[in-house]
């Protein structure tokens, strides 16, 4: 690489780590709609990302845990960052799930990713292999290194079985290309553990929205979030008190979203789906082997819907 060539990496990767402000407030990890016939909604994905948008979201996250990441077909993760970066125009960040247990696959959907108009990745915890510390390090490190993008990483023990440790993290956090971590620990704790040890530009998020007032209040960047994807408005709402040092308000207004955030966690993204077809943007269809929720779950996310039908939500329909 030349002495030219050099600096360019270097610049890109300083103005990646210095322009991460972005990954802040609520990020909506979005469903993928299918339709009838087992293929992507592609008309209801560009409603979701418009709508979102609209709200004032400052990134949106496709094909990753809500978007059923796992039964996507390679082509279909590449059709949904095209589709969210045609309706964005450069207004949002677009974050493509390019996650695999296998480190060849996670490589290959990263290059995809960035090719379909991408501006972020992220990469999750390589899950069911139980890797050791070391391996995944090593995974990362080929993931970041095939990539020009920002990496944020994916901690998700209850779904990975073995988490990032802390030790892995401040390591891989010294690269600038990684820029941040979607922490699905739900431990409060740990961020004030970690934030002493992490450079000041690195970025904490949540992906627990039950906890995610707290979590930003102890000094967190933000939520990726589900329930976000049914209430934007007060989603942004509450971050913006919070911001502005107004804790009561936005503590009020996120007591609102709990009870069905609650739901929306114990059957994901199921019970997301079904919520959004209740307000007309999309159809609750899934994939195998998610299923539908039954009669009883349907009847529990429908009260919480209603009992969360304020000006936010009506302004949505």
């Amino acid at each position: 690489m030349t002495a030219k060539a050099t600096t360019k990496v270097i610049s890109s990767m300083a103005a990646n780590a210095d322009s991460a402000k972005w990954l802040s407030g609520f990020i909506p990890d979005l469903p993928t709609p299918f339709t009838h016939q087992d293929e992507i909604d592609t008309d209801a994905f560009g409603r979701l990302c418009e709508r979102q948008i609209a709200a004032g979201a400052t990134a949106l996250v496709v094909g990753e845990t809500a978007g059923e990441s796992s039964t996507l077909e390679p082509a279909e993760r590449a059709e949904l960052v095209r589709i969210a970066a045609r309706v964005a125009r450069r207004r949002v960040r677009i974050i493509a799930g390019a996650g695999s247990n296998a480190t060849d696959r996670a490589v290959t959907f990263t290059r995809a990713a960035e090719a379909a108009g991408a501006d972020a990745i992220m990469s999750v915890v390589p899950y069911y292999n139980k890797p050791m510390p070391q391996g995944m390090a090593a995974h990362f490190r080929a993931v970041a290194a095939v990539t020009t993008l920002p990496l944020i990483l994916h901690d998700i023990p209850s779904r990975t079985v073995k988490g990032l440790t802390d030790e892995t993290l401040v390591e891989l956090a010294a690269s600038p290309r990684l820029i941040g971590l979607r922490d699905g620990s739900s431990d409060v704790a740990r961020l004030r553990r970690l934030r002493p040890r992490l450079p000041a530009t690195f970025r904490m998020l949540t992906g627990d929205d039950t906890t995610s007032l707290a979590y930003m209040a102890a000094g967190g960047d933000g939520c990726i979030s589900s329930v976000s994807n049914l209430a934007p408005d007060l989603c942004v709402a509450v971050a913006r008190h919070l911001r502005e040092g107004r804790l009561y308000q936005a503590r009020e207004l996120h007591q609102r979203l709990v009870p069905l955030a609650t739901l929306l966690e114990r059957e994901h993204p199921a019970a997301l789906k079904f919520a959004l077809a209740l307000l007309g943007y999309m159809q609750p269809t899934t994939r195998l082997p998610i299923v539908q929720l039954d009669t009883t779950a349907k009847a529990e996310v429908a009260q919480a819907m209603a009992e969360l039908a304020d000006e936010y939500l009506a302004a949505a329909q």
